[in-house]
Parts: structure tokens; sequence; C-alpha cells
């Protein structure tokens, strides 16, 4: 066992950890990142679901271990050889954790509700880094364990009870706010150098002011509907059912723009249909009502004028994602979009285009691709 010991003490991934120490959390950050980008899929498969419950719950035991270790609590123990590893496993499970968001919801169309959460992430892990005290600091700690757990039952409960909801989010943030101040309750009694670091009520205030701001997120409609993500928005000159497949003909963009599918300017035909498609990713079983709210922009008010809401249900467990169209007759010229709405009116994405009149023009790099 000594043996063993010296030698992990001398190896040469302890040297590189000390010689790099400044800039090792952002690189295990990264590493928990890249790590579940080429690791995870679907939020309701087996593996995911193990995979995030792991993270979260190797963080809480790590955070737990952490605090304690300023007490002498590991002294002479098993555990003591690892306690210079601790703030690298939290950067490494704060990335993880974080990244799974992204990952989830990247293939929505709306990508601006998708990256809100992994730049709080970011802005938090380098505000950390400025801090003399690094991950040490246990008010930024917490702090971002909160708001990692409040995520992380965001998406879990409505995956495991097949059904979300306004009331289905505040249950989640709820149980993750009691887990948050029960694992602080703990340490803060048996920890003295913790007791001696913080203030209990000020702590109690920032995680009790992160959980309103999150709410007030969600209420305001600027954080997407976990766990649903919008993976295709298109819209299309004509969309027919062959063999389980939707077939869809639409305008495709030049080459070099590829974060969308179709041509921002629409050319329409007098009298012809327009239609919207899209693709939504559910966890299996978990069913849920959409609609897609036409919108039309009135040069002459400067506002969006709303024409119409046209809702379907979907039915999550398609790969591809759960698949629905709506379609208008002869809309007027100029700046249109269509918003993909959940009941509750939470934005799962927003399809722009530009309806363009004409007889004589032709639709450009037009292209049939099934669904």
């Amino acid at each position: 066992m000594k043996r063993t010991l010296v030698k992990f003490r001398n190896s040469r991934f302890r040297r590189f950890i000390r010689k790099h120490e400044k800039y090792a959390p952002v690189l295990f950050f990264i590493g928990g990142f890249i790590f579940d980008t080429l690791t995870l899929g679907r939020v309701d498969r087996l593996y995911d679901l193990v995979v995030l419950s792991l993270h979260m719950t190797s963080l809480t035991i790590t955070l737990y271990l952490y605090n304690l270790a300023d007490d002498g609590k590991w002294d002479n123990t098993f555990i003591d050889r690892f306690v210079e590893y601790f703030p690298l496993a939290i950067q490494f499970f704060f990335g993880g954790l974080s990244s799974a968001y992204v990952i989830y919801f990247s293939r929505s169309v709306s990508m601006s509700k998708t990256v809100v959460f992994l730049v709080i992430l970011l802005i938090l892990l380098f505000a950390n880094e400025l801090l003399k005290k690094r991950i040490s600091n246990k008010y930024l700690q917490f702090s971002v364990y909160f708001f990692i757990s409040f995520t992380f039952f965001t998406f879990m409960i409505p995956v495991f009870i097949k059904e979300m909801s306004t009331q289905i989010f505040i249950l989640s943030g709820l149980i993750s706010l009691f887990c948050t101040l029960a694992l602080i309750t703990i340490i803060y009694k048996v920890s003295p150098s913790t007791r001696t670091e913080i203030h209990i009520g000020k702590l109690m205030g920032i995680i009790l002011s992160i959980y309103i701001l999150i709410n007030a997120f969600y209420f305001f409609r600027l954080i997407p509907p976990v766990p649903l993500a919008l993976s295709n928005g298109i819209v299309a000159h004509n969309i027919k059912v062959e063999n389980n497949k939707y077939v869809v003909t639409y305008e495709t963009d030049e080459w070099y723009i590829f974060w969308r599918k179709h041509r921002l300017k629409y050319i329409q035909r007098p009298n012809e249909n327009v239609y919207v498609f899209s693709s939504i990713f559910a966890p299996t079983d978990l069913k849920k009502s959409i609609f897609h709210r036409w919108k039309w922009y009135n040069e002459k008010t400067k506002e969006w004028e709303l024409i119409e809401d046209i809702g379907y249900d979907i039915t999550g467990g398609r790969d591809g994602g759960y698949r629905g169209y709506t379609y208008k007759n002869n809309l007027r010229q100029g700046l249109w979009k269509v918003e993909v709405l959940t009941q509750e009116e939470l934005v799962l994405g927003i399809i722009d285009f530009e309806i363009i009149t004409s007889e004589k023009l032709q639709p450009k790099r037009v292209v049939n691709k099934a669904f």
C-alpha cells in the first residue's frame, strides 16, 4: 500500500496538475463538456440517464468531501490522497452537466434560447477563475451547484413521469431547492471551517435569489421548455406524407449557410400554399400540445401582427423528432415568422422567412427531403 501511495504521489499526472494548477480547473471544465458532447445522445436513453445521474451524485459527494477537507476530516485516510483533486473533479462535473443542456437543445432552431444556460455557467466559471480562492469560494460553489441541480431536475422529472407543465417545472425547482439547502445545512453543521467562512443567512439568500431568478426567466419565457427541443423548422413549398415519411419540398440557402436548412426569401406564386414543417424531440411517451403561431410584420405600424394559431399534438420517442406541419394560403408579401410554442406559450423555436410574390421569379435550389 505504501509503495502504491508513493508511486501515486510521484506520478506524471500529479506533477502535471501541480505545474499547471492555475489552468487545471478550466481544462477539467472543458474536459467534462467534451466528454458529454461525444457520449450523450437522447435525454431519455438509459445511458444518458445513468451518466447524468452519476455526474450529479458524484458532484454532490465531492462537494461534501471537499468542504470537510479543510477541517482535517480526511487526514490519514484513504481519501486524503485525493483531496487536492477535489476542485478539479468539481469543475469536471460542472462542465459535464452544463454541456448536457447544450447537447440536448443544440438541434433547436432558436439557438438564442438554448445557449443561455451555458453562457451563464461560463460567466460563473470565469468569475470563479478571477477569485483568489477559485472554487474554494463557497458562495460561488453552492450557487453554481444549485443552478446545475435545478436544470438537472427540470430534465429528469418530466422524463420519468412522462409529463411536463408549469406545475412540473415548479416541482422540479422545489426539489432542487430542498436538496441544495439540505446539503448546505449538513456541511454547515459538521464543518467548523465552513461556519467560519460563510454567513448561512447570506448563502441562503443567494440561493433563494437564484431560485426566484430562474422562475422569472421561465415565466417570462426566456428559457426553453425542457426537455423538448425543436429538431427541424422549415418553410416549404409542398409537404406530402408517403410511407410514414414527410416529404418536404423547400428552397435551400447558399452552401455556406450551414445553420439553417431553408432559404429566407420565399418565392410565392399567387394563391400558393405556404407550409411550415417542424419536428420536435420529446422523451418517450411524453405527450404535449404544440402550435404554430403565424405572424406578419406590418411595415406601417412597425409591429408584428398575430395572424393565426394552428395547433397539433405530439407523442415523444422518435429519434428524428415528432413531425407536423401547418400551412396558409396566399400570404401577404413581407417578413413572416412562425413561432413553435407549447401549450404554455413557451418558445421551442422561431422560423423566419420573407414572402416575395411573383409569377416570374423561380424558387432557387429546390430540394425534396424525407423526414
